[in-house]
């Protein structure tokens, strides 16, 4: 590694940083019955945030929202036709290798794992092809061991491994060189229930006692909600929001639950509206800023037999969801 490329890295505090990146492809399409032309599409179009140090940071969007393009760009396998990315004080595009040293990256739908090895053999395998000082590997041995439970598993054969863990499994051959930066592209993605509850508590225990800065991206908002402290919205390439969760439910106003059980089929609830019903059990959605729990209450009154009445803020995935709509139908 340089001496510049060492300082970058050890004196940034500033870990990620896009400033009005633009990146184009060439898609083809038919022109006519014998031959094809070409479309430009702008994965990202002039987008800008920046990441400090220690940060755990959602990135979503529907899919094409550009979320894959960012990550090929951070890691130096695309470059952008303009603006500038940064990944630990270096340029990704010139400095790859001292970024790569010091950065781990998975995409949930690849594996490094050797298919027709032990999970143990692939791990050696990259500690000597990336040359892992011995005090380094064996840290980060044990520590990913212990928070992935991969002790089980790991004189199996990777094609023998169930996919919770074989994402374990490569979750812990990314850790093994100790980097800084971590970037996850749906890394619980199709995986039950305890999979995904052992990926998350690793990730949140790398990040709180280790320091590592985390970037991930995911379909699940419920993973999200529960991983990161801030949100970062792509839509058609641009940025459309960068907050608290709190900040972003309020952009589809403050949406609320009242759900209730009653042998009405259909109560007439002014100012909120029936969003499911499974046999006596009804739940209504309303904006509180502009209806009154006591307005809804009073109404709810006036309806015979309710019980079992619950009142809460609309889950984070259908806020989302309603914000992807609106999106895609502009």
């Amino acid at each position: 590694m340089s001496n510049l490329a060492a300082a970058a890295i050890a004196t940034s505090d500033i870990a990620i940083e896009l400033s009005n990146v633009t990146k184009v492809f060439s898609q083809g399409r038919p022109a006519g019955l014998f031959r094809r032309g070409t479309r430009r599409v702008a994965a990202l179009d002039g987008v800008s945030f920046s990441i400090r140090g220690g940060e755990f940071v959602a990135y979503a969007g529907p899919n094409g929202a550009g979320k894959s393009t960012t990550f090929k760009l951070l890691c130096g396998m695309l470059a952008p036709q303009s603006g500038r990315v940064s990944a630990l004080g270096l340029d990704p595009a010139r400095d790859r290798i001292p970024i790569m040293q010091k950065t781990g990256v998975l995409f949930g739908n690849r594996s490094e794992l050797w298919w027709d090895h032990p999970v143990r053999a692939s791990f050696e395998w990259k500690r000597r092809v990336w040359d892992i000082e011995d005090k380094t590997y064996a840290r980060m041995f044990t520590m990913a061991c212990d928070l992935l439970g991969l002790d089980e598993f790991l004189d199996t054969f990777s094609r023998e491994l169930s996919l919770g863990q074989r994402m374990r499994a490569n979750l812990g051959l990314m850790l093994l060189h100790d980097p800084s930066l971590i970037l996850l592209d749906e890394p619980t993605l199709g995986l039950d229930v305890l999979a995904k509850r052992r990926i998350i508590d690793c990730l949140k225990r790398m990040n709180r006692e280790e320091g590592k800065t985390l970037l991930v991206t995911s379909h699940d908002i419920d993973d999200l909600t529960e991983m990161a402290q801030r949100i970062m919205l792509l839509s058609k390439g641009k940025l459309a929001f960068d907050g608290k969760y709190d900040a972003l439910t309020l952009l589809t106003g403050d949406k609320r639950l009242l759900c209730f059980t009653a042998r009405e089929p259909e109560p007439d609830l002014h100012g909120a509206v029936m969003i499911s019903r499974e046999g006596d059990r009804h739940c209504y959605e309303y904006d509180a800023g502009s209806v009154s729990i006591a307005a809804l209450l009073r109404s709810l009154a006036e309806i015979p037999g309710v019980r079992d009445v619950e009142t809460g803020r609309a889950p984070i995935e259908s806020v989302i969801a309603e914000l992807y709509r609106g999106w895609t139908e502009d």
